[in-house]
């Protein structure tokens, strides 16, 4: 057996429930299952070394939301011949521009039509929206919108026709 492979066993973890065969017979004996999904939650905490993960405000206020790393500014009906560097240069006008998604067609090479730009500050993101929406990209007209937002609170209750 190869390292590779000692790495990708899993070892099988005790379950103190009897077995529905054995509890049946009374025997009492344990059954050990193998899988990722029973692993136990110790092995858990080792895993991430007791690291905490930034969660988004659930109780925050309806309007544009807070990626875990910064603003994100969601830009529609961007040229299939667009480059990151032209999206770049249009778009770093309204501030300090920390990345860009600028999705690939895998089967044509070109731009799927859209493009996430991330900001630091929410500030820069409204500007970028404030200036850049329906303008015009190599000759296409851009949309250009949050990329996450908190819709108003859901009534409960009552029955939906």
């Amino acid at each position: 057996m190869s390292a590779d492979d000692e790495m990708m066993q899993e070892d099988p973890v005790e379950v103190q429930e009897p077995a529905p065969a054995a509890a049946a017979a009374g025997d009492g004996k344990e059954r050990k299952i193998k899988g990722r999904g029973h692993r136990d939650r110790t092995d858990m905490e080792d895993r991430y070394g007791g690291a905490r993960f930034s969660e988004l405000n659930p109780k925050s206020a309806p309007g544009p939301s807070e990626s875990v790393e910064g603003w994100v500014v969601f830009v529609t009906g961007v040229h299939e011949e667009a480059q990151e560097e032209d999206v770049h240069e249009a778009f770093s006008e309204a501030g300090e521009i920390k990345n860009i998604y600028l999705n690939l067609d895998r089967q044509t090479g070109f731009v799927k039509g859209y493009a996430l730009i991330e900001y630091k500050t929410r500030k820069e993101a409204q500007a970028a929206i404030d200036s850049m929406n329906t303008t015009e990209l190599l000759t296409q007209t851009i949309a250009v919108d949050w990329a996450f937002r908190k819709g108003a609170a859901r009534k409960t209750g009552g029955s939906r026709r």
